[in-house]
């Protein structure tokens, strides 16, 4: 019999929590009791609500459920690493708790896994209840990090997938701090594919991506997967230098054969302000770089458990 462990990070999710629960334990019932059982992992990212507590009631009453409870807040990609380390499955699924993906697409990807496939991740075909600003930025913004990427990242999608173990394992091997597990999945390759279903809104409370994380974790898209930053910091600097030295040209030529030194003025601050300019950009990519190398060299561990309910 094959176990599938269901991997659910949660922060200040009890608005919701009962319902997931109720959702996920109704999908899973509809599986073939004769060739699969089922975990529930819930990763309490350090919630702030009544959410460890709905944990903990839920390990008494369903021996399927387990909990983790973190120290503190780690983040959304860190909590979904923490639930595939201490899952037992010979597949796990990752889902966010709250319901915007739906849980009967899960019977969908295990059809998928039957068939062979190592990796299959939700696409979305329509997003109910996202904003106009959202939905542009979302549709636009693989587009991007894939032309700078030499990896393939699939348009449209989230962290709701199912892995295989084999590929659950290789993609465990990866302990870098700054984690952006989509991307991180599809490096590993495998046989992927994909299940397409309708995102819904979201059944309660408020959205745990405001701008700020979104930002966060663009960056750590781009900078993770992609040199090109520094690649442009070095064409925009080279392209400086070169107009800095027609300005040393013209000073220079002003200065032998005129009197009109009074007239470079203008040139020189527009070139002082250009190149400090230049370089203080060219100084913040690499800086962004430094700092993601100096927290990969402190070897931190990614999170730190409080405690562990129903292992």
């Amino acid at each position: 019999m094959k176990l599938i462990s269901i991997v659910v990070p949660c922060f200040n999710e009890e608005e919701v929590f009962a319902e997931t629960y109720r959702r996920l334990t109704e999908t899973m019932s509809h599986i073939d009791k004769t060739k699969y059982d089922y975990e529930l992992i819930f990763v309490n990212d350090g919630s702030k609500d009544k959410t460890l507590e709905m944990i903990r009631e839920k390990t008494i009453s369903d021996p399927r459920v387990k909990g983790i409870n973190f120290a503190r807040n780690f983040g959304h990609q860190i909590a979904i690493t923490a639930g595939l380390d201490n899952c037992k499955g010979d597949a796990a699924v990752v889902i966010d708790a709250d319901l915007q993906d739906p849980p009967s697409v899960i019977l969908d990807m295990i059809a998928k896994w039957e068939e062979g496939y190592d990796v299959i991740f939700g696409k979305r075909r329509d997003r109910a209840g996202e904003s106009a600003f959202k939905l542009l930025t979302a549709k636009y913004f693989y587009r991007f990090i894939n032309r700078l990427s030499d990896v393939d990242i699939p348009l449209d999608t989230g962290d709701f997938r199912l892995m295989d173990r084999a590929a659950l394992d290789q993609f465990l091997s990866m302990r870098e701090t700054y984690r952006f597990v989509r991307g991180m999945v599809a490096w590993i390759g495998f046989k992927q594919t994909f299940v397409e279903y309708d995102r819904e809104s979201r059944f309660a409370g408020s959205t745990k991506y405001p701008l700020k994380k979104m930002l966060r974790l663009a960056s750590d898209a781009i900078l993770s997967f992609s040199n090109t930053p520094l690649k442009i910091a070095t064409f925009v600097g080279f392209i400086t230098s070169c107009i800095a030295f027609v300005g040393i040209l013209y000073a220079l030529y002003m200065r032998l054969f005129t009197n009109n030194f009074v007239e470079g003025w203008t040139l020189l601050m527009i070139s002082v302000l250009l190149i400090g300019g230049i370089i203080l950009l060219v100084l913040g990519i690499i800086g962004e770089y430094v700092g993601r190398i100096y927290g990969e060299i402190k070897r931190r561990p990614l999170y730190i458990i409080k405690d562990k309910i129903g292992f």
